[in-house]
Formats: C-alpha cells, sequence, structure tokens
C-alpha cells in the first residue's frame, strides 16, 4: 500500500489568480477541469470570469461553479493521492474566489471615473496582500480586468509603491483577445508578462497552441502525436467520474489556456522565473534585448528543435511545449483517475527524484571548468508505488543555451556516459572551452561561458506510467581563457584587401 508521506509534496506554492473568458467556447471549462486537479500545488486566490473579443458583453461565472460542484463530489478522493502537506483546496473555498470581471469590451472598462468590477476589486486586495511570493496572473481571456486594476494602482499609490506591487506581478496571456494587452504592455513595460505576440486572431501563430492545435492550425505536420488529444482518447480517459463529467467536447482545439499553469507545474522540469529554460508550457525569450538578464519585461515566442513522431526535424516555437505532450496528457489521465477513488493501490503515484541525495524540484546548479568530468547518482530516486519500477534518461536541452537560431552550431555538447545498468548514475563531461567558452563573433576566450541544461527524466511503469524530471544547470568556465582564436574584433578585418 501507498504510504501518503512517501508522495511528492512541495517546498512553495505559486500564487495563482485565473481570469477566464468561460464558455466563449468550451476550452476554458477544459483547463478548468485540469487545473483543479492540480490545485494542491499552487494557492488559488481568484478565480475571474471575463469578457474578449469572442464575448464582449457578459460573463459566466455561473460556469465556473458547475465545474467546482463536480470537483466537490472528488475531492476527498483527490486528497487520498496528495501528500498530507498538500491538500487539495475545499470547493467552499474555491466558490468563494468565483467572481465577475467587467461586462464590456477591453478598454471601456478601464479609466479614472470606471469603478473596478468585482473580479477587479478580488485582483487589486491580492496584488496589495502582505505576501511578498509572486502573483501568478493567468489569462485566459482578455485582460481588461488586469488593466483596470493596473490604472488603479497607478492613480493611487506612490510611484516607488506603484512599482513595488507590479513586481510582484507575473502574467501569462493566451495572445491577446482584446485591446487591452498592447495598451498593458506599453504603459507598464516592466512587468513580467507572457504572451504570444502576432497578427490579431492568427492564434495558430502562438506557441500554446502546442498544446494541441496541430490538426486544426496545420503546423509540425507529422512531429507531434495527435493520439492523445483525440476526442476518443479524452472520453476514454478523461470524460469521467464527476469531475471528468463537467469537461466538454472541444469545438476547435482543446485546452488553449492550458499552457498557462502547465508553465507552473512543479514536476522539477520548469523554473519560472526563467521563461528561457523551457517547461510544459513553453519556453520563451525577452522581446526587448534591454530586458536580457532582468527577471521582468515582456517574454514571446522562440523556438525548439525537437524530433519529432516521424523521425524528422521539427524546429518551431509550437514545439516547446507538443514535445512533452505525451507526458503532459499521461498526468492528466492519471490524476483524473485519483478523482473515481481513494484507493490508492488502484491508482499509480509520480516518481520522486533525488539526485546526488538531494530531493527538491528546484534546479541542481553546478560551475564547472570547460572540459570537466563529474558524477551525479539518482540511484536514491524512488517510486511511491511499491511494485513499480523505474527508467532513467539524461539528455541535453541544448535550446535554452542558444542565442542564435542555429543550435547545433552554437552550444558545446555533454558528454553522457552511463555508470551502471539502469542508468541511475552518470558520468558527465563538459565540452572544451573552444566549444562553450567563446565570444560567438570575435572567438575570444571569455571566463564564464555558456549554460548548458541536463534534463533527467524519471518514468515508472504504472498505468498510466508517469514521468519526473529534474534539470541541472551547469555555468561553464575558463579561468585560464583557453580555446579562443579563429575569429576577429570587427568583421572588416576578415576581407582581403584589395590589390
Amino acid at each position: 500500500m501507498v504510504a501518503p508521506t512517501q508522495l511528492q509534496t512541495f517546498a512553495t506554492k505559486p500564487r495563482v489568480f485565473i481570469l477566464s473568458d468561460i464558455s466563449n467556447e468550451p476550452d476554458d471549462a477544459e483547463s478548468l477541469v485540469r487545473y483543479l486537479l492540480y490545485s494542491n500545488q499552487f494557492r488559488t486566490e481568484g478565480l475571474v470570469a471575463c469578457t474578449s473579443t469572442w464575448m464582449k458583453n457578459k460573463v459566466c461565472p455561473q460556469d465556473m461553479h458547475k465545474v467546482v460542484d463536480g470537483y466537490e463530489k472528488v475531492v476527498d478522493n483527490l486528497n487520498a493521492h496528495a501528500h498530507p502537506n498538500d491538500p487539495y483546496p475545499t470547493a467552499q473555498y474555491l466558490r468563494s474566489l468565483i467572481k465577475k470581471g467587467a461586462e464590456t469590451y477591453g478598454m471601456t472598462a478601464v479609466g479614472d471615473d470606471i469603478p473596478l468590477s468585482e473580479g477587479g476589486q478580488l485582483l487589486l486586495e491580492r496584488i496589495e496582500a502582505p505576501s511578498e511570493d509572486p502573483l501568478w496572473v493567468l489569462c485566459w481571456g482578455g485582460t481588461n480586468v488586469l488593466a483596470s486594476v493596473l490604472l488603479k494602482i497607478r492613480r493611487t499609490h506612490s510611484t516607488a509603491s506603484a512599482a513595488k506591487l507590479f513586481c510582484k506581478l507575473r502574467v501569462y496571456t493566451i495572445s491577446d483577445q482584446d485591446d487591452t494587452g498592447t495598451w498593458i504592455r506599453h504603459n507598464y513595460p516592466d512587468i513580467f508578462y507572457i504572451c504570444s505576440v502576432h497578427g490579431w486572431n492568427q492564434y495558430g501563430m502562438a506557441a500554446w497552441c502546442g498544446i494541441s492545435g496541430d490538426g486544426w492550425y496545420g503546423f509540425d505536420q507529422g512531429g507531434p502525436d495527435p493520439s492523445k488529444i483525440s476526442k476518443e482518447w479524452i472520453k476514454e480517459n478523461i470524460q469521467i467520474g464527476p469531475l471528468g463529467s463537467t469537461y466538454p467536447d472541444y469545438m476547435f482545439i482543446p485546452e488553449g489556456d492550458t499552457p498557462t499553469f502547465l508553465y507552473i507545474i512543479q514536476n522539477g522540469l520548469g523554473v519560472p522565473h526563467r521563461p528561457e529554460y523551457g517547461s510544459w508550457g513553453g519556453r520563451y525569450i525577452p522581446t526587448n534585448i534591454s530586458n536580457k538578464g532582468v527577471s521582468n519585461g515582456h517574454f514571446s515566442d522562440t523556438v525548439d528543435e525537437v524530433i519529432g513522431l516521424d523521425g524528422r526535424k521539427h524546429k518551431s516555437n509550437h514545439a516547446t511545449i507538443w514535445r512533452w505532450r505525451d507526458a503532459f496528457q499521461t498526468d492528466f489521465a492519471a490524476r483524473m483517475q485519483w478523482s473515481l477513488s481513494s484507493d490508492r493501490s488502484k491508482a499509480n503515484h509520480h516518481p520522486v527524484v533525488d539526485i546526488n541525495g538531494d530531493r527538491g524540484l528546484e534546479p541542481l546548479h553546478f560551475e564547472l571548468e570547460a572540459g570537466a568530468t563529474f558524477q551525479l547518482e539518482a540511484s536514491a530516486s524512488y517510486d511511491p508505488d511499491p511494485n513499480d519500477k523505474l527508467t532513467f534518461k539524461w539528455y541535453q536541452y541544448k535550446d535554452p543555451s542558444a542565442t542564435q537560431w542555429s543550435v547545433h552550431h552554437e552550444v558545446g555538447s555533454l558528454e553522457i556516459k552511463s555508470l551502471n545498468e539502469s542508468s541511475s548514475k552518470v558520468e558527465v563531461k563538459i565540452p572544451p572551452p573552444e566549444k562553450c567558452c567563446v565570444e560567438l563573433i570575435s572567438r575570444a576566450a571569455i571566463p564564464k561561458g555558456q549554460v548548458l541544461h541536463l534534463i533527467l527524466e524519471v518514468k515508472d511503469n504504472g498505468s498510466p506510467a508517469l514521468t519526473s524530471y529534474r534539470r541541472v544547470i551547469i555555468q561553464t568556465t575558463n579561468e585560464k581563457l583557453l580555446g579562443g582564436g579563429g575569429g576577429a574584433e570587427a568583421i572588416g578585418d576578415t576581407l582581403r584587401e584589395v590589390l
């Protein structure tokens, strides 16, 4: 029998505030169902129904209540599969967070003489709360509730006080769904703000479509596996039990809003304050070079290069999400099984990863000289389900290390050698200085070079099989400034003299 204290626990929990144009189409309700299955990982602080370009003059909080009604019937079962330190929130508490945003479109809800909606009031309270922890505002529809609150703060606080409050915000929006998004980014450029930017209504261009949009929008054909986003798979694995029955059939693509919280899922992969590192919710980089190296500002789409289902390389912003699809869909199905029964022996639970005696979820950091060799051991990792066996897969995630499009030309390669049969113990060799510690154009040797990312995936053989991760981040160094040469201080220096 699974001991509940052996289940994964969370040292911290992100504060989350959701703005949703629920019922403009089915996908918001779908995302809310999934979110509730992960809600013991978060401190949910608001569930606000808002408008969008698709539903300009009404909001539908009653449909949030319907999903929470289904959750209420299964929360006791869910708690049986959670660590005692990390219980699921009560349905009563979640209902207290459901509020209405302004029932008008975009900027018509924003102005000095326009009162805040009840949802805006709640958001203001959460931002002004004494907690210093960041508040993640996840925007599944329009952003006028957020825009109205930002203006209110600017008008009622000193410049220093307002700036301190804005620094607490972490916004992830599903593109722009009204006219306040660009207004926010223009007037509040220092707010941490993840958003795919593209032509109006051209949502197929956005990274978040990698969740499930390849069939509808036609991108990366042959790369993503569509089997676990089909209506048949969803009916069999998700639309089951009291909570699953509130998951509607999709109209266009399923769960377009889900990447916002997949991004902050605590599974050992993502590092939320570093969007360029990548996670189940995608990978993003600073839009403006002036924001490079700072925590705040606008982050927009970048690309990953991934071997697809067809065995070919696919390189796209969508791939930053669909590369993880098998794992996050399987994870979803497993959690829905938790909702059906409190018997832990009838469900699967996540492996707990331990590297070099560290059992946390945060990345491990090393600063190592180029060319050095070191060892990592994950043999102490375990599965809470006593009969499950674990497999270990180590690989370099190169894309986050690159500054240019051509990852294979720029990023040095880690050599990973298995030291035992299970591959739970490995030897890792850092690339030589000329491959990771030289300036890109001049080729001059530099004392601190590339930051390299090593991922460990630990997967069990339960049903459905679950994956946990751990990220190892290696800052390469070159104290003796070796390996430089072959470049030039200026490109003009490389031109041959004309005789």
